[in-house]
């Protein structure tokens, strides 16, 4: 067993089995033994591989959507802000994509939310000297506008996950089995948080809770609302949650969740729809990652840098472009939540 599993196994002999998120929390989180902790699990070396990684055109054409949104709404004085940024690819490539608009770099404050020492180290080389500031959680943004991106930060935020019965809903524990980590379930009960799922879901099936990400959409949407700008949520998911979708990914290959803790990515796939109605009273859009792309202009910008290429590296930059839009890819698996102030139109890309 992994060091945090001896821990995990001691605390649930003790105390009893735990939810799935308070297991999701220690394996990414814990302050000694935590995936994210510990590693750097982004690019071909890590345990896998994100769109800023794949090509440069994504943070390029999001920059771009950003930098023209920040026109439309007239130029304000704000922040430009990243949930979970890794290694600072996307924000790197949102910076250079967007440094001849006029006035943007100078308006905007770029702020990254990240609460590790070792990200903010390789996020400070990627962006170089251009000023930035360090953020703990998303309660510390400040008052006023706001330009945010987050991609594939939700999909990792601790979830809860219920079965529905008739007499409420069972939820999944994680346990012990001949003193190993084990998944049960608990005993049905009603649960306030998911008294509008009863209307679309019969026994048996499963919806997946995640209460983190309604608390950061929230505070998305409050500061959208009273303050103006728009927040991109780029991740895997749909408008609706159903179905047991708790996975883990190492060395690119989907492995147990409860084998090696702390040694593996553990996700979700992302409601779409709670974080949609969380974040209200802002506005939302919603689309496939690859229908926005196109309408930034994907194409003609893989057509612009693929005159540079030959050999190798041009059929790298074609296999990027397909993976970034191909419905059989990301395409369509990847969705994109528009969040923007009432009475203001969504970002561009957004019909």
């Amino acid at each position: 067993m992994t060091e945090l599993a001896t821990i995990l196994v001691d605390r649930i002999r003790a105390g009893g089995p735990i939810t799935l998120a308070d297991y999701m929390a220690e394996c990414l989180l814990h302050p000694a033994h935590g995936y994210y902790t510990n590693r750097s699990p982004f690019g071909a070396d890590g345990d896998f591989t994100t769109a800023p990684e794949i090509s440069q055109m994504f943070g390029e054409l999001l920059g771009l959507c950003m930098a023209q949104y920040w026109i439309d709404i007239g130029r304000p004085t704000g922040t430009l802000a990243e949930l979970g940024p890794g290694r600072g690819t996307l924000m790197a490539d949102v910076l250079r994509a967007t440094r001849a608009v006029p006035g943007f770099h100078d308006a905007v404050q770029v702020t990254l939310i990240e609460a590790s020492p070792a990200l903010r180290d390789q996020q400070r080389q990627s962006l170089g000297t251009h000023p930035v500031t360090w953020l703990d959680k998303v309660e510390d943004l400040p008052e006023g506008p706001l330009l945010l991106l987050a991609n594939e930060f939700f999909d990792a935020l601790p979830i809860r996950q219920f079965t529905r019965h008739l007499a409420g809903w069972s939820e999944t524990l994680v346990g012990l089995r001949d003193d190993r980590l084990s998944l049960g379930k608990g005993e049905p009960l009603p649960i306030p948080a998911l008294a509008h799922r009863l209307a679309d879901t019969a026994p048996g099936q499963v919806v997946e809770h995640c209460p983190a990400g309604q608390m950061i959409a929230a505070r998305l949407g409050d500061l959208i609302a009273r303050h103006g700008g728009a927040a991109l949520v780029i991740d895997y998911g749909d408008w609706r949650s159903r179905g047991d979708t708790f996975q883990a990914l190492q060395k690119h290959q989907f492995t147990d969740p409860l084998a090696q803790p702390g040694h593996a990515d553990l996700t979700a796939h992302v409601d779409f729809e709670a974080l949609a109605m969380a974040a209200a009273p802002a506005k939302r859009a919603f689309t496939t990652q690859g229908q926005l792309l196109a309408a930034l202009g994907i194409e003609a910008r893989a057509k612009a840098l693929a005159q540079r290429l030959n050999g190798q590296a041009l059929q790298s930059h074609h296999a990027a472009f397909r993976r970034l839009t191909d419905p059989v890819e990301m395409g369509s698996l990847f969705k994109v939540l528009a969040l923007f102030r009432p009475g203001f139109p969504p970002p561009p890309g957004f019909a």
